[in-house]
């Protein structure tokens, strides 16, 4: 079930889905995006409601970023809120993780990510992939 904020003014209020009805497949889709994984990196490194949308950095334009927030908000991973004319943002961490123990903290991870020679990134067999 969806809730949706009261509106603001200039632009429908968004509409946000509970955790709790987040199958496990939509919540991996929307965490296996770069920028859907940023996004949720850069909102976990700061306090609720203190990024708009506009506040992103991401290599995309402004349309784009919109998709990807609609994405996580159906995904129940985002809250949005409006005041004024910037929408601004807060990652449901408590209420993601209650439905998906461990999920965002294996995203928020970055030590996977930094593979060198001496910490390659291994095959089932045990040899490292090129």
């Amino acid at each position: 079930m969806s809730d949706q904020a009261p509106p603001t003014g200039h632009r429908p209020a968004p509409v946000h889905t509970h955790p709790d009805n987040v199958p496990l497949l939509s919540a991996l889709s929307a965490l296996a995006d770069p920028v859907r994984i940023q996004l949720v990196r850069d909102l976990a490194g700061h306090a609720d409601w203190t990024l708009s949308c506009s506040d992103f950095d991401v290599p995309v334009g402004r349309a784009a970023k919109s998709h990807h927030f609609g994405v996580l908000r159906d995904a129940g991973l985002v809250e949005q809120r409006d005041q004024g004319t910037k929408r601004f943002n807060r990652l449901r961490r408590e209420e993601f993780d209650a439905r998906f123990p461990g999920l965002l903290d294996l995203t928020l991870r970055t030590d996977d990510t930094a593979r060198t020679a001496t910490n390659p990134v291994l095959n089932p067999s045990g040899t490292a992939l090129s």
